[in-house]
């Protein structure tokens, strides 16, 4: 029998780091979904829709033919040839190791991880926009750095204009997500051409956070693609992903691609923590190339138009160009902050996430609509009834 009389103190030994973190207030809200009967979740960042067959055929025929164990830090072969072709068809850039180069990472946090390890020490600065996506200032709490927050209110765009002001000589990067999580907001080119023109000028790494490119919607594409600050400028860290695009957020599939040399290190740190990114999974790389999307995308974006169409004439709601999330205003007349109506819409089964999860400010609440049209059209009339009572 094991010695059961005695408890460490995890008080004391917990490191400063741990302490600095709080839990994640969308898991939170997993967790008060737990305990309600027929919830209307509209917190989950997951798509409703299933894995496309030829991707899961894809991996369980890795998994099968028994290619289960490690593989090179970097990515296997295939899987990285797959993403270094994409990265070339995409953006134009050769990854061949010279000028840039190309990596697979345990999903897109896993890149930024990495990253931040790789460029952030004691006393650093990382611009980042608020609102944020909860993992941004964590970066910085975990490597020493100091979070640098970027007011885009009221239309939540991470401008050159507003960026400008907050660079010193301690700042390494900026973080950009476009279409971003929590507000879906996509930027153009000729918005993504001054940010891009800035951080040549200013020396600092622009961090282009891109997991949701594929779902951008119609009127927010160009050229039929998601802009990209990665086609304006070589010296950018492109992170992309599989997760959200194919609905396998499980399976940790993302990629870093940018400066060789950085790729370097980034590679070199992954040794020793991630390892690899999943052996089996890789697979869903190259099986990836030939699955459309589109229509997938096409039906969010119905339902998009249907969370602008219910509440927009309610209050303020800034129309997302991609992504699959709205970030919508308390109107001021209910005199509530967004935990206060968070937890209004919990008293009528409706879990939505309060803006302070994602900003400095709580004025706002965050819904997914990754959920059945049914459901959402089911949440969006409770809080119709909440917002103009």
């Amino acid at each position: 029998m094991p010695d059961t009389g005695t408890d460490l103190d995890f008080n004391r030994l917990a490191s400063d780091r741990a302490r600095a973190i709080d839990a994640s207030g969308i898991r939170r809200m997993f967790e008060l979904a737990a305990g309600i009967e027929d919830p209307i979740n509209l917190t989950i960042g997951q798509p409703d829709f299933p894995v496309p067959r030829a991707i899961k055929d894809a991996v369980i025929h890795a998994v099968e033919s028994d290619a289960n164990g490690y593989t090179v830090t970097q990515g296997g072969p295939a899987a990285l040839a797959s993403v270094k072709r994409q990265v070339g068809r995409d953006i134009g850039w050769a990854c061949d190791g010279v000028r840039t180069d190309a990596m697979l990472t345990s999903g897109t946090s896993g890149g930024l991880m990495l990253a931040a390890l790789a460029l952030l020490q004691e006393g650093d600065e990382l611009i980042i926009p608020d609102p944020w996506f909860v993992l941004y200032p964590k970066l910085a709490t975990l490597t020493g750095a100091n979070a640098i927050t970027c007011d885009t209110y009221p239309d939540f765009k991470l401008t050159a204009e507003r960026v400008e002001p907050l660079i010193t000589d301690r700042t390494k990067a900026l973080i950009l997500a476009s279409p971003g999580n929590p507000t879906g907001v996509v930027l153009n080119s000729r918005e993504l051409s001054e940010l891009v023109a800035l951080c040549r000028e200013r020396g600092v790494l622009l961090i282009s956070d891109e997991i949701y490119d594929e779902f951008t919607y119609d009127d927010a594409l160009e050229d039929g693609v998601c802009p990209s600050a990665a086609r304006l400028w070589d010296q950018v860290l492109l992170i992309r992903g599989l997760g959200k695009t194919y609905g396998c957020t499980g399976w940790r599939l993302g990629y870093a691609a940018g400066p060789a040399g950085l790729i370097d290190e980034m590679t070199k740190l992954q040794q020793f923590t991630y390892v690899c990114t999943p052996s089996m999974a890789q697979a869903a790389f190259e099986a990836s190339s030939a699955v459309s999307m589109r229509a997938h995308v096409d039906a969010y974006q119905d339902r998009r138009d249907l969370v602008v169409k219910e509440l927009g004439n309610l209050t303020e709601v800034v129309v997302p160009g991609g992504a699959f999330y709205a970030f919508i205003e308390v109107p001021e007349s209910l005199g509530l902050t967004g935990a206060e109506f968070a937890a209004k819409a919990l008293e009528r089964r409706v879990l939505v996430v309060p803006g302070a999860v994602f900003s400095d400010r709580d004025t706002h609440f965050r819904i997914s609509y990754a959920v059945t049209p049914e459901k959402l059209a089911e949440g969006l009339g409770i809080l119709r009834e909440l917002i103009d009572p």
